[in-house]
């Protein structure tokens, strides 16, 4: 039995668009952390290169500041293999901070990720 590998030509791409306003995290619902602490809570780390050149800032910072966005890339970025395919597929992602985008003339179709399970939403305290 031989592998079957697609050529190029036989692969169609198609454009999907996701709303993630009101969806609760994986990382949340797997280890059980609250949702509201988050923003103020988790904090990430860089090193600029030089000597006790550690920064730090919370989630609710970069979420303030001008890319918003760049959560969302870092946190896919680490979840997809490193090497030449996981770039390709980073490549091919593009987060945008509010509802509206470029891309309408590609007709991207929408994933509901809150109607396939209803463990997607968050939960609303009464």
């Amino acid at each position: 039995m031989k592998t079957y590998s697609a050529k190029a030509s036989e692969i169609e791409k198609k454009w999907v668009v996701i709303d993630a306003s009101g969806l609760v995290r994986s990382e949340e619902r797997r280890v059980g952390k609250e949702t509201g602490k988050k923003l103020k809570d988790k904090v990430y780390y860089r090193h600029t290169g030089y000597i006790g050149g550690i920064k730090e800032r919370t989630a609710g910072a970069i979420m303030a500041g001008k890319h918003p966005e760049r959560i969302v890339e870092k946190a896919v970025e680490r979840m997809i293999p490193r090497g030449p395919l996981g770039r390709r597929q980073l490549g091919n992602l593009r987060v945008y901070a509010g509802a509206e985008h470029p891309h309408t003339a590609q007709q991207p179709e929408t994933l509901d990720v809150a109607k396939m399970n209803p463990k997607n939403t968050q939960y609303k305290a009464a």
